[in-house]
């Protein structure tokens, strides 16, 4: 059984109609009526004799190094996907749990799907999430899901643009009258740029680290901008050559240098998308801007390199990591009404 800390709501009656963000990096969870219920990382502990989930999220991760050896810790999805289809449905079990809903509520659940996702990728989250317990998944694809989030008039006849940089991809949707116009789907992210730095270090500077440092390098001194003022930042690792223990000092332009062909793609397919968009809609964006959300927002430097890639302003708000799980909870209500969203995202 998992143990709960008090990141999520606590175990009372909750309504049986739930929307989540399963994402690469982190699932949140949005209850009809009671807003955001879990925010947790995409990782469980596993009891690899039993195979029952002892922990999920950070409780998972505070595991690693301080348990015997028959537990570890997995992450279900790689790049948006499933890549291990019972610890992903282990793993929702856990969240529907967590939430305070079991096997026998039979909740209905609406589930975020990347764009990039094959027809193969997207039964396989239907039907982990349904052996996990729900009465009926359903899916919305993120950038839709994330245009709904940001209030933006998807069912007008004029392109809005969202720009979804996520742990394992990126996504850039030009949507009018309802529907996705125009789509460029990377399977490249935050994970990936922090494995991109880790790499560099280790090649550059002979010293080994962990993707997980070169996510803190990312954080504290990283920049999408080459011309960033020279940080740096004090790593602890073991020599390529010796594996002795040392300590390096990393510069800003080192972590600058390992992102660079990485986000220049992520900038190259926003420009790719809008260069396929009807003209009249690509001209929308001129005037109305790419809506950037996902934990991609926040690197530094990362806005004005769009923007000068693309010639179109860039906008970022305040809800960009929570966007997609709020713009799902509110399809929740008109689920009826929105039939045609789903049928595209369950092809």
């Amino acid at each position: 059984m998992v143990s709960g800390r008090a990141r999520a709501v606590g175990l009372e009656a909750v309504s049986r109609d739930l929307a989540i963000d399963f994402g690469t990096a982190n699932t949140r969870v949005m209850v009809k009526g009671r807003g955001l219920v879990l925010d947790e990382p995409s990782v469980i502990a596993v009891d690899t004799r039993t195979r029952e989930v002892l922990a999920l999220g950070h409780e998972a991760s505070d595991l690693v190094g301080r348990t015997a050896d028959h537990v570890v810790t997995v992450r279900p999805l790689h790049q948006g996907a499933i890549t291990d289809f019972d610890m992903a449905e282990r793993m929702l079990r856990a969240v529907l749990a967590r939430c305070g809903l079991s096997r026998m509520s039979r909740p209905r659940v609406l589930l975020s799907v990347p764009a990039a996702a094959t027809s193969i990728e997207r039964r396989a989250l239907k039907q982990a999430a349904e052996r996990a317990g729900a009465s009926s998944a359903i899916l919305i694809e993120a950038p839709m899901a994330a245009a709904i989030g940001l209030d933006l008039p998807i069912y007008e006849a004029m392109g809005s643009v969202v720009l979804d940089i996520g742990a394992g991809t990126t996504e850039t949707a030009v949507i009018s009258l309802g529907g996705v116009v125009a789509m460029k789907a990377l399977r490249i992210g935050g994970n990936d740029l922090d494995h991109a730095i880790s790499e560099y270090v280790r090649q550059e500077l002979d010293l080994v680290i962990s993707d997980r440092v070169g996510e803190e390098l990312k954080i504290r001194i990283g920049s999408a901008n080459p011309a960033t003022p020279l940080a740096l930042a004090e790593v602890h690792g073991r020599r390529t050559s010796s594996g002795a223990p040392s300590t390096e000092q990393v510069s800003s332009e080192v972590v600058a240098s390992a992102m660079h062909e990485l986000v220049n793609a992520m900038v190259g397919g926003a420009a790719a998308c809008l260069a396929e968009a009807p003209p009249e809609l690509a001209q929308d964006a001129i005037f109305e801007g790419i809506h950037l959300v996902g934990g991609g927002a926040a690197i530094d430097g990362i806005v004005p390199l769009i923007s000068q890639g693309t010639s179109v302003p860039v906008h970022v708000v305040s809800n960009s990591i929570s966007v997609v799980a709020e713009g799902a909870a509110r399809c929740l209500d008109e689920i009826g009404r929105l039939g045609a969203l789903f049928e595209a995202a369950n092809r």
